[in-house]
């Protein structure tokens, strides 16, 4: 049976690329919105949900923080997607044909310096791979778009410039997420795990909590506040550390978290992506 992965945005987007990369031989379903994505995992449509988590030039996506640990689903993977940026064109047009490039507006920001030794004009539309979709519709040969090599694939267009971005090392990172949780076992190399949780309100209960992990030698590789329902006084940390929950040193530094906070979840426990290996 044929796996079928969601992603928000539109077919050619940085998601699908992602969905193409980790599951080849997969359905992708393009959706509107992360919850969206989410709810097509939930009703059965798709088997697994891509949702990107965070960016290296931009940050986190703060959707998914809010989303994800209400969702009800569990991460088992994740996966990093470098963030190319291509001038995409009429088949048979040249770069200096173009005048106008459409994109995201994030997009068209990181690739000021091409745009403007070419002389083109940015005008911004609601996401890359729309913009691919938007070119080969209005089919002016001096309107470009800046998306995905795929998307150029999707919509039959030309790449007329690859890797146009200023900052070479825009990265997404991806989590791939099921319905049921699917821990990855001990021994399988090197190990993420997610968790969020909320503190319990006594002095100090944060650096008390996060004791356990210096004390008991565990990495943690992020740590992200964010408010809860838009309250100001309910706040919710989302941590991955690495190791599993089984080793000897995370069981007892979650432990000692267990006893400072007033809920705590494990999102997912799963392989540690070897991209990061290469940037360490």
């Amino acid at each position: 049976m044929t796996k079928t992965i969601s992603f928000q945005g539109e077919p050619g987007a940085y998601s699908h690329q992602a969905c193409k990369e980790v599951f080849p031989d997969a359905k992708a379903l393009p959706c509107h919105s992360f919850e969206g994505a989410i709810a097509a995992v939930k009703d059965g449509r798709a088997g697994y949900a891509m949702l990107p988590v965070e960016n290296s030039t931009y940050g986190r996506v703060a959707d998914i923080h809010s989303l994800l640990p209400e969702s009800g689903l569990h991460i088992i993977g994740e996966h990093f997607v470098r963030v190319h940026a291509n001038l995409l064109g009429l088949k048979g047009s040249k770069v200096a044909d173009i005048k106008t490039a459409q994109s995201h507006p994030v997009l068209l920001g990181q690739c000021r310096n091409f745009l403007n030794k070419h002389n083109i004009t940015p005008q911004a539309v609601a996401d890359t791979a729309g913009s691919a979709r938007m070119v080969a519709e209005q089919a002016n040969p001096e309107i470009a778009g800046l998306a995905s090599e795929l998307a150029a694939e999707i919509y039959g267009l030309d790449v007329l410039a690859r890797h146009i971005e200023d900052n070479t090392h825009n990265t997404t990172r991806f989590l791939v997420c099921a319905p049921e949780k699917q821990w990855v076992g001990q021994g399988s190399g090197v190990i993420m795990t997610t968790i969020v949780f909320q503190v319990r309100n006594i002095p100090a209960a944060l650096y008390k909590a996060m004791g356990g992990f210096a004390t008991n030698g565990v990495n943690m590789l992020k740590l992200e506040s964010y408010m809860v329902n838009g309250s100001f006084t309910a706040t919710q940390f989302y941590a991955d550390i690495e190791g599993h929950p089984e080793d000897a040193p995370v069981k007892r530094a979650l432990e000692e978290l267990d006893y400072f906070t007033s809920s705590m979840r494990i999102l997912g426990v799963y392989p540690s992506n070897a991209f990061r290996d290469s940037v360490g």
